[in-house]
């Protein structure tokens, strides 16, 4: 799926999106930090995360990234949902770490990723947004 350019534009400019993960039927949601890449949503994270396990068990995800404003007219946002890879090693992973360390100053001191570490990539299959007209 295509994403149009008013929704890549959301996610690439957003700082944190939220993921929603499901274990064992319960849905668990998360903020992360994330980086827009071919029309992907890649986030990291350890690779023992919750998130992670439950990835593993199903690889479907949801990715909402919202645009807050006092005036209500001028909310906006975009919620993704779509299907997960893992990647831990390689040359993909030190690609997408790059481009996370490029778009958060701050990811290689406070929180580098490392061997056991994952990138997760989010393949869009259904997309919605809201204010984007």
């Amino acid at each position: 799926m295509r994403l149009t350019r008013k929704i890549a534009q959301v996610l690439r400019w957003e700082r944190v999106c939220r993921v929603a993960t499901v274990g064992a039927g319960v849905p668990h949601v998360v903020p992360v930090v994330h980086v827009l890449v071919d029309g992907k949503i890649c986030f990291a994270s350890e690779g023992q995360a919750k998130k992670i396990r439950n990835l593993r068990r199903c690889p479907r995800a949801t990715v909402v990234v919202d645009v807050y404003d006092e005036d209500w007219s001028r909310l906006r946002g975009v919620m993704v949902q779509g299907t997960a890879e893992l990647i831990s090693a390689g040359p993909r992973f030190r690609r997408l770490r790059a481009l996370l360390y490029a778009k958060y100053a701050q990811y290689p001191e406070e929180a580098p990723l490392a061997r056991g570490d994952v990138v997760v990539e989010l393949t869009p299959r259904r997309v919605f947004s809201w204010g984007l007209e």
